[in-house]
């Protein structure tokens, strides 16, 4: 489907509507571009974009597929580049769509697929800025390119908050069941997240330090910028990472330290009641001659020396910490 198809000259919009019927385009006026907004285009669609733009067939193909990995391919005098976008909704789980960007000199083609984040804000802010139009297509995929690793923040920031949440109470208590399962869904997530979405730092650092058709040389410091913005992307999603291992670790040390605190408590009482359990099984003994017996202090020494053996137990406990 046809989003917005419009040609710019000097930066002003002159083609509002700009007819896809993929006829070769003729010589276009100085300091003029093309640029095309596809969404789920069919084979159709791109097959009249091919012959209008004169593109290649293999960054065609690719275009169609939406499950391409981040790259930049250059053939000839254009260049073609998949970026990976990413969504993330209440539950937590990311959601990851793709946008292909066909870039000439005099146009700029884009290719989305999943994403719900169109480019109409980006359209409207360079309109109504010509002086950025005016630099051409590759100034237009830079700040489609920052449009799509900006969209990362809000990930970044949503798993933050889940991770910080999960943190402060895994200091508290052990993580419950339902805890330990969201952790490592998020834990999954993110790893998922590096696969998809990390090759993006490579594409970002392609088109800010290498020699490519179509960008100029004055336009890399924008792409410099772009990638900038993805890294501080990564470096929060390895922090995440690096979080939750620490959170599961953490809980798993409060956890042991609570159980042999458990069982300490248990060997001491073990220790205080065996006291009485083996006076008790000395004196249960069947033997004829136990002279203590018929003496009249003999119950109330040995009950005084059962309290005295398990009293001074109990106060050497206490003061080690075990009870």
């Amino acid at each position: 489907m046809i989003i917005a198809s419009r040609r710019y000259v000097g930066g002003r919009v002159t083609i509002a509507e700009l007819p896809l019927d993929g006829k070769p385009r003729g010589e276009m006026p100085p300091g003029s571009f093309d640029w095309v907004g596809l969404h789920a285009p069919d084979a159709a669609e791109m097959a009249l974009l091919q012959s209008q733009y004169g593109l290649h067939p293999l960054a065609v193909e690719d275009a169609l597929n939406p499950m391409q990995m981040p790259k930049v391919d250059a053939y000839g005098q254009q260049l073609f580049i998949v970026a990976r976008t990413a969504a993330i909704d209440e539950g937590d789980k990311i959601g990851y769509g793709q946008t292909a960007l066909f870039l000439g000199r005099d146009f700029i083609a884009t290719v989305r697929f999943g994403s719900e984040r169109d480019h109409s804000l980006v359209r409207n802010r360079l309109e109504a800025a010509a002086e950025h139009l005016i630099e051409g297509p590759d100034y237009v995929a830079h700040a489609i390119l920052d449009f799509v690793v900006d969209g990362y923040q809000p990930i970044m920031e949503k798993l933050e908050e889940a991770v910080q949440t999960i943190e402060e109470r895994a200091i508290d208590a052990f993580p419950e069941p339902s805890t330990i399962r969201r952790i490592f869904r998020l834990r999954r997530q993110l790893r998922r997240f590096v696969r998809i979405v990390g090759p993006m730092e490579e594409v970002c650092t392609r088109l800010a330090t290498t020699e490519l058709p179509v960008i100029d040389d004055s336009a890399r410091i924008w792409y410099r910028d772009v990638l900038d913005h993805m890294r501080r992307a990564m470096r929060r999603i390895s922090g995440l990472s690096e979080t939750l291992a620490s959170v599961v670790e953490t809980a798993s040390l409060l956890e042991q330290h609570r159980q042999g605190e458990m069982t300490r408590q248990l060997a001491a009482w073990a220790a205080i009641l065996a006291v009485p359990t083996a006076i008790a099984g000395i004196y249960g003994m069947n033997f004829d001659y136990m002279p203590e017996l018929r003496q009249p202090w003999g119950y109330p020494a040995v009950l005084g020396a059962i309290a005295a053996i398990c009293g001074g137990l109990w106060l050497r406990f206490r003061q080690i910490g075990w009870l």
